[in-house]
């Protein structure tokens, strides 16, 4: 066993460090150690801008979504002037939770415990029986607000007061996938799953190709990627083919091409793994995400949500048009859950050993990489890999499965 105090010791990962087919995958306490995840926490997810939803799911003024991160409950809000504001979901009083799921509050957020109220903008309106208190003034006691920023549509939070902006961290990605027009874009569906696995096996697991052979053989069949030059905190891998891969194979997709689709995006799928814990995947009629949200090393919370262009939704046909979209994601992604948990079971063996990779695995070693630049010990710069990076089971539903409509 690794002593917790030298969990972040850069010499314990050198081998992940070595060229991709020289390289061993992570260590098993990566996955399974409190304190490593302690770690991530720390430098990563309260540092980093964090995918939480889309703009057009909070449509009116008092919309909101409550959302579980690593680093605490969040409400986002749309206010009466039609900003879109964050704030951490505690009362300023006696740390409630104030509000869970979607739905709207026009008329404020109020406190179940002891029914302080707040206005849509984060405001203290009104506390009961605090007259008496001395010196307590409503102002002081709004709403601790949060860094929320988007891109085309899709929201990000930042629990960090200062430090990179949101493009920044995206560096290149919005050229990349700009023909898709994510912005014109509708989610029309999520659902989430509580996947009995770390969150980076689950990351992972969607950035390689390599698995699709046996893990989707009767389902979505071997697929075969190519690797993606970018810059930024995000990579990606491409899925060539003019066809949609939204559905099944065999079956012909309902909708259209996206309107004005050009470049690379045209000939194929995007697949990226946008850090720290979100897969986009821009097909040539729609889009879908992976959300991961560890709730511990070894719980994540799994979230999928569904976008088609607004010509799309807007077709009187599109709930029956539609349904072929949601069978192939939903096969997709109850096997990757069970194999992702299935990684997790055998992560726990005390006699696991990291292993080699693959060469169609250099985005997973991407992965591995930028995670160990982000946690370990660094007196000097952080020690990047040599190279570019990237990217029939028994199906059963895994944890509770909740699905919306927007």
């Amino acid at each position: 066993m690794i002593p917790h105090e030298t969990l972040f010791d850069p010499t314990l990962y050198r081998n992940v460090r070595k060229p991709l087919l020289e390289a061993e995958t992570l260590p098993r306490w990566c996955y399974t150690s409190e304190a490593f995840h302690a770690g991530e926490v720390e430098h990563i997810f309260l540092k980093m801008w964090c995918f939480v939803g889309r703009l057009d799911e909070l449509p009116n003024p008092g919309d909101y979504m409550a959302v579980d991160l690593p680093g605490g409950p969040v409400l986002i809000m749309r206010g009466r002037d039609g900003a879109v504001r964050a704030f951490a979901n505690t009362c300023r009083h006696r740390g409630a939770k104030l509000l869970d799921g979607r739905g709207n509050c026009r008329s404020g957020v109020v406190c179940p415990y002891h029914s302080w109220t707040y206005g849509l903008d984060g405001r203290l309106a009104g506390a009961p029986d605090m007259a008496k208190t001395h010196g307590f003034d409503k102002t002081r006691y709004g709403l601790e607000p949060i860094r929320l920023d988007h891109w085309a549509g899709f929201m990000f939070v930042n629990f960090a007061k200062d430090g990179p902006a949101l493009l920044e961290q995206l560096g290149d990605m919005p050229q990349q996938l700009g023909p898709y027009r994510l912005e014109d874009m509708v989610c029309v569906k999520r659902f989430d799953f509580e996947v009995k696995c770390n969150w980076k096996f689950l990351l992972e697991n969607a950035l390689e190709s390599y698995h699709t052979a046996t893990v989707h053989r009767d389902t979505l069949g071997e697929q075969w990627a190519e690797d993606v030059e970018t810059t930024g905190d995000w990579r990606a891998i491409f899925l060539p083919g003019e066809k949609s891969v939204s559905v099944l194979p065999g079956e012909m997709p309902p909708f259209p091409r996206i309107d004005g689709l050009n470049g690379r995006a045209a000939g194929g799928t995007y697949f990226t793994a946008t850090f720290p814990s979100t897969q986009f995947a821009c097909a040539v009629d729609s889009m879908w995400w992976l959300r991961m949200y560890p709730k511990g090393p070894g719980v994540t919370l799994h979230n999928f949500g569904f976008c088609f262009p607004k010509s799309a939704v807007a077709d009187p046909d599109f709930e029956r048009k539609a349904e072929p979209y949601f069978r192939r994601w939903l096969a997709g992604a109850l096997e990757d859950n069970l194999i992702s948990e299935a990684q997790h079971a055998g992560a726990m063996s005390v006699a696991h050993r990291p292993g080699p990779f693959s060469h169609r695995e250099r985005a997973v070693h991407a992965i591995a990489n930028w995670l160990l630049d982000r946690v370990l010990d660094r007196p000097g710069a952080p020690q990047r890999v040599v190279g570019h990076p990237a990217v029939a089971p028994r199906r059963r539903q895994l944890g509770t499965r909740r699905s919306s409509r927007s």
